[in-house]
């Protein structure tokens, strides 16, 4: 049995991930690391949304990000947030 600490941890994954915005930044993000405007750009949305929700995925360890220049790039934190996803899909295309 987990803690009770562990399941919150767990509740607040799912708060963030019960986003539309923010799963589609993820599902973004499964092609590669993005800079924010790029990511704007896909999702039609401005960079100021997007630095928003990506500092709260950042946050809650879905996303990472590095310097490249003067450009930062975001991308998936793990293979987890990918399986994460996926499993999430095929169930609900069931």
């Amino acid at each position: 049995m987990e803690t009770t600490q562990t399941m919150k941890d767990l509740s607040d994954l799912f708060k963030v991930l019960g986003d539309n915005t923010r799963l589609r930044i993820l599902e973004v993000l499964t092609i590669g690391e993005l800079a924010v405007g790029d990511i704007a750009n896909q999702l039609e949305m401005t960079t100021s949304a997007i630095s928003h929700q990506l500092r709260l995925l950042k946050s809650s360890k879905l996303v990472k990000n590095r310097r490249d220049g003067k450009s930062i790039l975001y991308s998936l934190d793990d293979q987890h947030v990918l399986e994460i996803l996926n499993i999430g899909l095929a169930h609900v295309k069931e």
